[in-house]
């Protein structure tokens, strides 16, 4: 790692701590039992908290989104947290908690120099959904106020959840570090986060043992299950690989190779298993990298389990939880819409509990406890819909209704009913075997625990036993949901991909932390020494298959690690489009604010649309389907590809200078993409109706004369 990439990396952690020391006064207050006293989570709190102020100033007008707005705003809430809180000794509860604050420190400076390092040895911001991310994040950035505009649709704003890019941008803003790196610390960040709250809220499930060295332990096992875990399907590493790689066969049914291993493992495959779907996890996104809402969430979502475990544990939900559990709800649906759904419900559980562990079974159906129960639902909704709703102004949802899956002739002949939709030949089931080989880890785990309770009728189960048998059934229930339903989008042999995608995503996080924790409890909790032996024997087993994931992952992607380059995201591009490098970098120095630039689009997951999105600049068209999918119809897509086609080729002046008129299109990119996607390229024309500003070897950035134009 060279000496720019540390100095950056440090930068980066410095800044995070200083938010995180901001909201320390607030986090002690939410976490009051938790035995570190939620000290991780200061720093998804401050991110959090200091980007929606950001974004409601910015949505408001009120001032320009900048670094000295940035770092007002951090001032301003340092003063906030300390005026509220100033009650509460918090110095005291820092000398008594140093050792573990410090121990969660390190664990997040290592994870985050870590992640950085595998990154450095691949970091290019290309591939897979890396442009739209970073467009994104490109397009905030030089965004004065909210919402930010559509890199590949100008002039309309984004219509997608964009507030995780936000937070980038913040961060990015603060630091003043390129974006082309930060980038890439902001998927080391999360990493980082993703290991050191999976520790807290895994050591704190064991909050009667606060000072055993056995709770850390417990919350390292959960933190490394849950940030580098895989599935079963590693057992194809010891048979003759199937053919295709889409449609899988049972292991037991294919040769035995034990002396080929790992007989090529394609580790995307560990994804892609159920035919026609997506089933990820958090490893594969660390690796792949993509920026996208999913992975940006995670820390949001660790912090809400968090919180419903505290809020479990201390047997008190107070108008402060419910108000900050709002306002989360509504990050993480402008972050990742689903988890904003998944995990209100999770809420309603806690509360529906933490209500119950004041009354009898009996009381349910009394009026107080309805009362009391509807209540606080109706303050969390309420809160929910308001810290949500400066986004839902201008956001406009693109799912079209909920389908059913194998409806039968007589529904499928009625078509839809309300938001129901009943499609012929929308059948697809998972096979059991299928979701074993995904899920049967897990479920050892969670049969195990249950027979062990079952069995040890004197064992009092505790508060968090009950607290992970909530997660394991909301798990269940998340994958069970797109075996029946599905979300309807625009993908005709994959609908119910997107659906499993984002339930799923979430079930895997859920159980790999009632895993740990189950692990660790019957371990100790078992007396029978035959019984611990064998559970020994077939975790170790398990295990294996699942933590070789990532070391087939990581080798493939990142080139087993033998040559670091850096954390320049961009790098790649000056390797193999120099042309457009240059023409790049000198845009992001010399062009402010977002005028309209004229690029040649093309196919999503291609190298078109380059210019938007590495500098942010709105074109007319970037990526068709990514833009289908957000404005619900490529009716509005089409006529702008024929649009930019013309522009490029067209003979006419007059038409070409009336379809810049309607794009307010300010310069043309004429580079190596352009003139291969458009052999008959009529250059000479924007000679007259512009001039050049920018020029190289292949490429040219003419500049249109507003003049010429009248």
């Amino acid at each position: 790692m060279n000496t720019q990439d540390i100095l950056y990396i440090l930068r980066w952690y410095f800044t995070f701590f200083i938010i995180s020391v901001t909201f320390l006064p607030l986090t002690f207050s939410l976490f009051n039992k938790f035995s570190d006293k939620g000290y991780i989570f200061s720093k998804i709190i401050g991110i959090g908290v200091l980007s929606y102020l950001v974004f409601i100033l910015g949505v408001l007008k009120i001032v320009t989104f900048s670094f000295p707005t940035v770092l007002i705003s951090i001032i301003f809430l340092f003063c906030i947290n300390y005026y509220v809180f100033r009650k509460n000794d918090n110095i005291l509860t820092i000398r008594k908690n140093f050792k573990i604050f410090l121990l969660e420190e390190v664990l997040f400076l290592l994870a985050l120099i870590l992640w950085s390092y595998v990154r450095g040895n691949f970091p290019d911001i290309n591939g897979l959904e890396k442009f739209m991310d970073f467009g994104f994040v490109n397009s905030i950035l030089r965004s004065d106020y909210f919402p930010p505009k559509d890199m590949w649709y100008s002039p309309l704003s984004i219509n997608y959840y964009y507030f995780g890019h936000l937070i980038t941008a913040v961060i990015t803003k603060l630091t003043s570090i390129p974006s082309f790196i930060s980038y890439n610390l902001m998927i080391s960040t999360i990493f980082a986060l993703t290991f050191v709250s999976t520790f807290s809220i895994g050591m704190n499930l064991f909050y009667e043992l606060k000072s055993s060295l056995k709770p850390k332990i417990a919350g390292l096992i959960s933190a490394i299950l849950l940030t580098l875990g895989g599935n079963l399907t590693t057992i194809y590493t010891f048979f003759k690989p199937y053919v295709p790689a889409d449609n899988p066969v049972p292991f037991w049914k294919l040769p035995f190779l034990p002396f080929n291993f790992p007989n090529d493992f394609w580790y995307p495959n560990a994804t892609r298993f159920i035919p026609f779907t997506i089933h990820e996890f958090p490893i594969y996104s660390f690796v792949v990298s993509d920026l996208h809402g999913h992975v940006l969430d995670i820390p949001f979502v660790l912090l809400i389990v968090a919180l419903s475990l505290s809020i479990f544990i201390e047997k008190n939900l107070k108008l402060l939880h419910l108000i900050f559990i709002s306002f989360l709800l509504s990050i993480m649906y402008m972050t990742n819409a689903w988890d904003g759904f998944i995990y209100l419900l999770l809420t309603l559980f806690i509360i529906f509990f933490v209500n119950l562990s004041k009354n009898n079974w009996k009381e349910i159906f009394t009026n107080s406890f309805l009362y009391i129960f509807l209540k606080k639902v109706l303050i969390l909704i309420v809160g929910f819909l308001a810290f949500s709703l400066p986004f839902s102004l201008n956001f406009k949802p693109f799912v079209s209704g909920i389908g059913v899956l194998c409806a039968p002739s007589l529904l499928t002949n009625l078509g839809r009913f309300g938001p129901f939709l009943f499609e012929s030949n929308h059948c697809q089931k998972s096979p059991i075997w299928q979701l074993v080989m995904l899920y049967g880890f897990f479920y050892f785990f969670v049969i195990s625990f249950i027979l062990f309770l079952k069995k040890n009728k004197r064992f009092k189960p505790s508060r968090a036993d009950f607290f992970i048998l909530l997660i394991i059934a909301l798990s269940t229930l998340l994958i069970i949901v797109p075996e029946f339903i599905y979300v309807k989008d625009i993908y005709p042999m994959h609908y119910r991909a997107n659906t499993m995608f984002k339930l799923v995503y979430q079930a895997f996080m859920l159980l790999s932390i009632a895993s740990g924790y189950i692990l660790f409890k019957l371990l100790f909790g078992i007396k029978s020494k035959i019984i611990k032996l064998i559970f020994f024997i077939i975790i170790a087993f398990l295990s294996f298959f699942i933590l070789i994931y990532p070391v087939f992952a990581i080798n493939s992607y990142y080139r087993n690690l033998r040559t670091y380059s850096s954390l320049d995201g961009l790098k790649y591009l000056n390797q193999t489009y120099p042309e457009d490098y240059k023409l790049i970098s000198w845009i992001n120095e010399n062009i402010k604010n977002q005028p309209v630039v004229l690029e040649a689009n093309g196919d999503s997951y291609t190298e078109y649309a380059r210019i938007s999105a590495n500098t942010g600049l709105p074109t007319v068209i970037g990526w068709p389907v990514h833009e289908w999918l957000w404005r619900g119809t490529y009716d509005i897509v089409a006529p702008r590809i024929e649009d930019v086609q013309t522009l490029y080729t067209s003979l006419d002046l007059e038409q070409t200078k009336k379809l810049i008129k309607k794009y307010n299109i300010n310069y043309v990119v004429v580079s190596s993409l352009e003139k291969s996607k458009y052999p008959n390229l009529n250059e000479n024309k924007f000679k007259v109706l512009g001039k050049i500003v920018y020029e190289n070897e292949k490429a040219t950035l003419y500049k249109i004369n507003a003049g010429v134009l009248r």
